[in-house]
């Protein structure tokens, strides 16, 4: 009698409802004031993000330079008369043309020979490769003002002022360390196998590492190629000490000749800026889908 008594007791509290108000939350899912806070902190950092370009948008908008100083009164007198002026009486192509072609020159070579580095620093073991990599990393430490002279003599020795070819090297001597170390950690995810199974196919090293592993570097790549791409696109030291002909001049370094000493049309680099943010927009679209996974997978090994 006691046993089944114990066993009767035992049943009615497991079959008992839980407490009103009681609910027990489970693994891993958050309160709701939790999940305000949360939401609430994305919202305000995507209004502090979104806050800026919105801004730009808004002063381009506004007819005349001075609009900036009086931003209330543009509502009243919207125009896109700064966008038709920029690209019809500009040089405003001419400088998309020589971003494009830097930019993406600077993207294909030097994701290449970033890619080229990371891969046989992570796969080949010859004497020197760990500094090696850190030669490249401390070439990542010199400021601007200290690379220019001695890039401005080389450039000038190898006849390549005021060319793009010239630039594009410039420019790949700051993205390729960066990509490079990337790229290996991206690389030593790679399980080594693959490497193995393509020398037993009869593939060189060169042909295991186009055929075989850049395929599945693809978001490694895409983060290397969007890094690249913006370096070159947005910079402005380089591109105005190495480019003298101002039909071969940069967005970047277009956006300058709106303000002079005695005069700075807001209006129309406002609304050049805007048109600058749309080739940069759309390549980030490209590759937006492989950002995250190249961003985190080369943080850990396995």
């Amino acid at each position: 009698m006691s046993t089944t008594t114990v066993e009767t007791s035992a049943t009615v509290t497991e079959d008992r409802p839980a407490p009103a108000g009681r609910r027990h939350r489970a693994r891993g899912e958050r309160s709701l004031a939790a999940s305000l806070a949360s939401h609430g902190i994305l919202v305000a950092g995507s209004v502090v993000a979104l806050f800026p370009v919105a801004w730009l948008v808004f002063l381009s908008l506004g007819p005349d330079k001075d609009d900036y100083l009086h931003p209330g009164g543009i509502w009243r007198k919207m125009t896109f008369d700064n966008y038709t002026f920029v690209l019809k009486h500009t040089n405003f192509f001419d400088w998309l043309k020589s971003s494009l072609i830097v930019s993406l020159g600077t993207t294909v070579l030097g994701v290449l020979v970033a890619a080229t580095t990371g891969y046989a620093v992570s796969r080949m073991r010859f004497p020197g490769y760990r500094k090696f990599m850190w030669v490249l990393l401390v070439t990542q430490m010199f400021p601007v003002a200290v690379l220019m002279v001695p890039m401005y003599q080389i450039l000038a020795d190898l006849q390549l002022i005021d060319s793009y070819f010239g630039l594009i090297l410039v420019y790949c001597s700051t993205a390729v360390p960066y990509c490079a170390w990337l790229l290996k950690g991206y690389f030593d995810t790679i399980p080594f196998e693959i490497d193995e199974a393509g020398r037993v196919d009869g593939l060189t090293p060169f042909g295991t590492f186009a055929r075989l592993i850049l395929p599945l570097a693809k978001p490694g790549l895409a983060v290397a190629a969007f890094y690249s791409f913006i370096t070159a696109f947005g910079e402005v030291a380089f591109a105005t000490t190495f480019l003298l002909d101002d039909q071969k001049y940069t967005l970047a370094v277009g956006l300058q000749s709106f303000v002079s000493e005695h005069d700075a049309q807001r209006n129309l680099m406002a609304a050049t800026a805007v048109l600058v943010a749309i080739p940069v927009s759309a390549f980030f679209y490209l590759v937006q889908k492989n950002l995250v996974t190249g961003l985190t997978a080369g943080g850990t090994k396995g």
